[in-house]
This record gives C-alpha cells, sequence and structure tokens, in this order.
C-alpha cells in the first residue's frame, strides 16, 4: 500500500479494523512525509520524539474512534509533553503540565499527538506564522492557525485542532484548500487555550473529509445530529462586505446557484442594514477582551511585540462601556439571524476575499468576523483549486453543527470543480 499519508482518517480506521494497517504504519508515513515537505511548508514548531513508539502500542483492532491516529495541534493550546509556546519568544521554554481537555479527549479516543502546530502570536498579532499555503509556499497560508491548515492540507497529519477568534480557522482552510469547522462557541472547552477574546475564541477543527469532521463531531459531543432534508433550501449571502471580495470569489459565488441547482432550492440574501456595523461590533470585543487577556505582558520587557501593549492601553479606543453595549447588540443581531435564515437550512457566504495573498500576513478576517461574533458553527467547503484553492463557508443557525457537517458532505460534490491543489499533488 502507497501513500499511506493521503488516508482521511474515516479510511484509515477502516483499514486498521480490516487488519491492513497498523497505527504504527500509518504515524511512521507521516513523520516522513513531514521530513520531506516541511522544509518548504514549515507547518510545525514542534515534534511528539514518541509518536512511533506511541503508535507501536496501540493494536489496529482498538476499538476506540481515533485510535492510531496523528493529529496536530495549534501551538496555543496546551499539551502535556510538548511545548506549549504560543510562537512567543516569551515562552519558548514553556512546559504545561496537562493538556487542555480539547486534546485530553482525543488522547482518549486513540489519537497520537503528532506535534504543535505553527501560529500567529497567541493566536492574536505580533510575529507571523512562517507557514507557507500547500498549493503555492509563495503565499500565506493563513492566519492564525496556519500550520494546522497547512500539515492537513499538505498530508502531514489527517486531523488538527485550530481555534477561531476572528477568522483564524475557516480561513486558512480556505487558502490551503481543506475541510474545517468553526463549531458554535461553547461547543468544545477552551480552557488551557491561549485566550484572546473569551466570547468569541472558539477551538476548530481540520480534517481531510467531511466524515472525519463528522467523526470528531462524536468526540466532542456536537450537537445537532438531524439528518438534512434531500432538497435542502440555501440562502447565498455575499454579505455587506461585497465591495472588499476579490474578482474570483465574485465569479464563485455567481456560478453557484447554476451548480447547486440539481439538488437544493437557492435563493440571494441580503443581511438587513443594521446589520452592516457586525465586524465593527467584532473588533470591539476582540479588541476590548484583548486588552484584559494582554495586560500583563506590559510587564515582561522587551520581547513584548508593541502590538499586545497597543492591545492592553487600549490605543483603538473602545472603553469598557462600549464592549458591554456590544454585547447587547451583538445578543440582538443573533437572534435576528436566526429568524432571518430559519427558512434555509444553510447560509453560504465567501469564506474569505479570495485567494490567499502573497507573503506570511494572516489575511483579512472580516468575511469570517461576522458569524463569529453571532457564535455560529461554520464549515469551508473547498469548491475550485484552477489557480488556488477556494471555497466558501456553510453557516447555520448555533447548536446545528453535525447537522451542517453532514449538509456540507451532501452538497459539496455539486459545487466542486476539482479537489485542492494541494490534495492532488502526485508528484512531490
Amino acid at each position: 500500500m502507497t501513500d499511506l499519508f493521503r488516508l482521511d482518517a474515516t479510511s484509515a480506521r477502516a483499514l486498521m479494523r480490516d487488519g491492513r494497517l497498523t497505527p504504527r504504519d500509518l504515524t511512521r508515513a507521516c513523520l516522513a512525509r513531514i521530513a520531506e515537505r516541511d522544509g518548504e511548508i514549515r507547518a510545525w514548531l514542534s515534534l511528539n520524539p514518541r509518536a512511533e513508539a506511541e503508535a507501536s502500542a496501540i493494536a489496529a483492532s482498538d476499538p476506540r474512534p481515533l485510535a492510531g491516529i496523528p493529529v496536530g495541534i495549534k501551538d496555543v493550546i496546551d499539551t502535556a509533553d510538548l511545548p506549549t509556546t504560543h510562537n512567543s519568544p516569551l515562552y519558548s521554554t514553556r512546559r504545561p503540565s496537562d493538556d487542555a481537555p480539547c486534546v485530553e479527549l482525543l488522547r482518549a479516543a486513540g489519537a497520537i499527538i503528532l506535534g504543535k502546530t505553527d501560529t500567529t502570536e497567541f493566536a492574536a498579532a505580533g510575529r507571523n506564522a512562517v507557514t507557507g499555503c500547500p498549493a503555492d509556499p509563495s503565499r500565506t497560508a493563513g492566519g492564525s492557525s496556519a500550520g494546522s491548515a497547512a500539515a492537513v492540507a499538505d498530508f502531514h497529519v489527517p486531523l488538527a485542532l485550530g481555534t477561531q477568534t476572528g477568522g483564524s480557522t475557516i480561513r486558512p482552510a480556505a487558502f490551503c484548500g481543506v475541510p474545517a469547522i468553526k463549531p458554535s462557541w461553547g461547543m468544545i472547552s477552551a480552557e488551557g487555550v491561549k485566550l484572546y477574546a473569551a466570547s468569541l475564541d472558539t477551538v476548530g477543527l481540520y480534517a481531510r473529509s467531511y466524515a472525519d469532521l463528522d467523526l470528531l463531531g462524536d468526540v466532542y459531543g456536537f450537537p445537532g445530529g438531524e439528518t438534512p432534508p434531500a432538497r435542502p433550501r440555501l440562502a447565498l449571502c455575499r454579505t455587506p462586505y461585497v465591495d472588499e471580495l476579490a474578482p474570483e470569489m465574485l465569479a464563485l459565488l455567481e456560478v453557484l446557484p447554476e451548480r447547486l441547482a440539481p439538488l437544493a432550492d437557492v435563493d440571494w440574501l441580503d443581511l438587513p442594514e443594521e446589520m452592516a456595523d457586525l465586524d465593527a461590533l467584532h473588533r470591539c470585543v476582540l479588541l476590548s477582551e484583548g486588552a484584559a487577556a494582554f495586560r500583563n505582558l506590559r510587564h515582561r520587557g522587551p520581547l513584548v511585540h508593541d502590538d499586545f501593549i497597543a492591545r492592553a492601553d487600549r490605543r483603538e479606543g473602545h472603553s469598557a462601556r462600549q464592549m458591554f453595549e456590544a454585547y447587547d447588540r451583538l445578543a440582538d443581531h443573533r437572534r435576528a439571524f436566526e429568524t432571518l435564515a430559519a427558512p434555509y437550512d444553510a447560509v453560504i457566504a465567501p469564506s474569505a476575499p479570495g485567494f490567499a495573498p502573497p507573503g506570511r500576513t494572516p489575511g483579512n478576517p472580516k468575511f469570517n468576523a461576522l458569524w463569529t461574533a453571532m457564535q455560529l458553527p461554520c464549515i469551508h467547503v473547498p469548491v475550485s483549486a484552477d489557480l488556488l484553492p477556494l471555497g466558501v463557508q456553510l453557516v447555520a443557525a448555533r447548536a446545528q453543527d453535525r447537522r451542517l457537517i453532514r449538509l456540507a458532505a451532501q452538497i459539496a460534490p455539486a459545487m466542486a470543480l476539482s479537489r485542492p491543489a494541494a490534495m492532488e499533488r502526485k508528484d512531490d
């Protein structure tokens, strides 16, 4: 059997149950892929030196849902056996004493923690991840979960954890061309995760297939497991920020109704004018809660990036009172959106303005932040990779996470022109 590293978790588990694959062989294949490719992609900050030994101790017949599956962990999430550095010089030697609960659940399910993936500093600002987009390493893999998205897209691991405070799970998934979900806020414990804005921060999941995301939904106890209708009703939403979309995304949105027509009823949906402030409300909450999260760094000396001093000092001028007013207005918007979207099984919106930009900047989060602010579940669906990966996100009401994954699996084949470029490379 060749190219074991290309297997998704669901397929790998089936082969293990049939006795045709061992956890050690899969782990070795993933480590070999990393050795071959990560000099260019640079997805990893550290690797687990005991990964092969841990894999060897797992029987192929182990019934746990993730037994023997290698997983990458964004390096703002605590792991007891590996450093958690937050990509900050302040924490370069930090070794937590315990796993974050989201990691503990993976281990309990049998997963092998293969290593820690690169991230924007504190998943917030400061230093960018050095990770490149697998389809074109001269371009960014996004921020802040760059390493996790690229590690899955370039076949280093079948699964990875990221986080999202603005767009840090969905946007890297869009740039790298892999499925990913930002669950409803609060569905995965954020204990043991470096917090930026507590009312926004959400642990996100990367995978190679929707079946894998559904598998992770079991592990994390996602709600909303109903089966979508055979012919769903969908809404296409350009968002209030349509003027900032790149030509490639505008063109993609225009062809989606025709592609989806054989299997879904599709309408265009405009958000009401009063929701145009969603991005500003998100930014108010983000920076206000960030002022509290990073205030201690004002006393940590010259290694602290000025971005964090600016947040601690509230240089953007958001007062504490404005933060509470933003909470109230966002609560109104959540209820209003869920009423507006109630006739639909999901809303389809851009996952990013367009293709991954050159360099290592995180990218524009505006097309993610409005949904994050409303604490809604979002799943990225890769659609096209003629030039670079490009896709859309499905958004639904809170607590519809499992149903949203299953809906994505149902409609994704009709939307896709081709598989993501990073997932078609046969010559590397």
